[in-house]
């Protein structure tokens, strides 16, 4: 069949594990680019356990993202934040730091970050 693709995360082309088993990212490669479901476990935190893969002070990804399930915390370096929670569309500027909120997973879909995301800077 032409025209159309049909494929799931849970037979991803690459999956890249965080810090201290605090969760994993699943990525799909297509032809409009890397899509990318992230898995962050309750205590996931971007600069303890992934600012030592990335070797940047802060995410310098851009996001555009869906949240499935759970709550997460971004802060701007700038000092702005934001609280995102199951439903919501979320973008986000390079330059942040976030954290799972609560004791349940955070699930999110990124169409833009994630190709890069938890890849170390050097590979």
């Amino acid at each position: 069949m032409t025209g159309i693709v049909r494929r799931g995360f849970d037979s991803a082309d690459e999956t890249r594990r965080f810090e201290d088993g605090k969760g994993r990212l699943d990525l799909l490669n297509t032809d409009h680019g890397p899509i990318g479901r992230a898995v962050f476990e309750p205590g996931w935190q971007w600069s303890q356990h992934i600012k030592p893969i990335a070797g940047t002070d802060s995410c310098e990804a851009a996001h555009v993202a869906y949240i499935i399930s759970g709550r997460m915390k971004i802060v701007m370096d700038g000092g702005d934040s934001v609280e995102a929670q199951p439903g919501d569309f979320i973008q986000i500027d390079p330059g942040h730091d976030a954290w799972v909120l609560g004791d349940e997973q955070c699930v999110v879909l990124d169409w833009q970050g994630y190709g890069d995301f938890a890849k170390p800077k050097d590979a």
